[in-house]
């Protein structure tokens, strides 16, 4: 259109400095090189337009086209800066949010260690004290079998300790009040935008309205959702940029409220499945093992359900069930 009407028009009309509304419009479609391109064209179609256009004063014209030109290369400066400049921030936060990820990682597994390191000593005690009994002639039998008591009781008392961390693992106590499910998903795919908007993936919705209320701490459902998220997308990595679809739908069965988060990932052996919300256990290279542990506590703290199955033909499924109802 730009071109058009720059080719009627008389050369003293700079039609062609439009084109830096072309520019500014890329730069929320394109990436670096795309804009650049672009840029380029937009400079090849001025120049060809003013050699097209009959009618009007040669200096002007050229004088215009030199105008036009400036004002396109300088607006891709600045949009090639702009682009610099959110991947740097993209970049800062996602190195944030890897910092902190380790440092929970690292206070977790200090605060197991300091908590388990005396029932363990305990254990390991009552164990060579067993051995000692049982290695005597005769063999004291009842000696060696309150040391064995012992080591049942601090066996547990380490359980325990292990269950109790895990607890605080999603942090303070739930506030729970009154929510709707579909409103967290949406709060929570609005905090998620500019990873998904990264990473090129579509997203789905089907969200029912009204959802039955939910008794639920929206900022520890987030966190929840958050993480199922970023999972979906990490796993959809490897798969073209036309396949990365995530789907989110909600409904409401009997007393219970469903979420279900679909990726088009490779998905995760049958086998593996059972263990996918174990701590410490993970599929993906270089994971911690830690996302999807920290949501099945937040959910049954919840008193909900988790769980995941595959997904036809490809990827994976998680669904989180919420029970329905008022806050007493």
């Amino acid at each position: 259109m730009v071109f058009v009407f720059d080719t009627v028009t008389k050369l003293e009309i700079a039609t062609a400095v439009f084109y830096i509304v072309v520019i500014l419009i890329a730069v929320g479609m394109f990436r670096r090189r795309g804009v650049i391109q672009l840029a380029i064209a937009c400079i090849v179609l001025t120049l060809f337009s003013a050699a097209l256009t009959r009618s009007g004063s040669y200096e002007a014209g050229l004088i215009n086209s030199g105008i036009s030109i400036a004002a396109i290369a300088i607006t891709t400066w600045l949009a090639l800066r702009m682009i610099a400049a959110e991947a740097a921030a993209h970049e800062a936060r996602a190195q944030l949010i890897r910092i902190a990820r380790v440092n929970s990682l690292g206070e977790l597994a200090a605060s197991i260690a300091h908590e388990v390191n005396q029932p363990l000593s305990a254990i390991a005690a009552s164990g060579d004290a067993c051995k000692r009994w049982l290695a005597a002639d005769p063999p004291n039998v009842a000696r060696a079998l309150l040391a064995a008591g012992r080591i049942v009781d601090d066996a547990n008392r380490a359980g325990k300790i292990v269950a109790r961390v895990r607890e605080n693992m999603s942090g303070d106590a739930a506030e729970k009040r009154d929510v709707s499910l579909s409103d967290v998903v949406t709060e929570s795919m609005a905090l998620a935008q500019s990873e998904i908007d990264r990473s090129g993936v579509t997203v789905r919705l089907d969200l029912t309205e009204p959802l039955p209320s939910i008794q639920g701490d929206p900022i520890q459902l987030q966190q929840v959702l958050g993480n199922l998220i970023l999972n979906a997308i990490e796993a959809m990595t490897d798969q073209p940029v036309s396949r990365r679809m995530l789907d989110l739908r909600t409904w409401a069965d009997n007393d219970t409220a469903w979420l279900c988060v679909k990726d088009a990932g490779s998905g995760v052996n049958e086998d593996n499945l059972p263990f996918l919300f174990d701590a410490f256990w993970t599929t993906k290279k270089g994971g911690t093992g830690m996302g999807l542990a920290i949501c099945r506590t937040i959910v049954e703290a919840h008193n909900g359900t988790i769980f995941a199955k595959r997904s036809e033909p490809i990827g994976l499924e998680i669904h989180l069930g919420l029970p329905t109802g008022v806050v007493s």
